[in-house]
């Protein structure tokens, strides 16, 4: 059981990532309409507090996070990545997140140390 418990510490955990994801996006975006000339501050504000909560965890990991804002207006929108990592411990996940106005993609990287 105890090392359960010290495994799960030391994991990427998808549902605790997309949770910080999922809560970075609605602080910054919620009941806000899509508006040209504050989508990098709001891609700053969501990177930012991403990076803050994910490294509060103290998980033995380095991480990236993107975000993408787009207006949603029927563009569509292709984006591939590739990694070279080890898969027993290092993990990824996608969140995106859909108002009337916009559409967030936020990625985020966890790269264990």
């Amino acid at each position: 059981m105890e090392d359960f418990q010290g495994m799960e510490e030391k994991a990427f955990v998808v549902d605790e990532v997309n949770n910080v994801i999922k809560e970075s996006i609605e602080n910054t975006l919620q009941n806000a309409a899509y508006h040209h000339g504050k989508v990098a501050q709001w891609n700053s504000n969501i990177v930012e507090q991403c990076l803050k909560k994910l490294t509060g965890l103290n998980k033995p990991f380095k991480y990236i996070v993107t975000c993408t804002i787009m207006q949603k207006n029927g563009a569509g929108l292709h984006a591939a990545s590739s990694c070279f990592w080890d898969n027993s411990s290092d993990g990824n996940t996608t969140y995106k997140y859909e108002s009337k106005t916009m559409y967030a993609v936020v990625s985020a990287y966890g790269l264990a140390i």
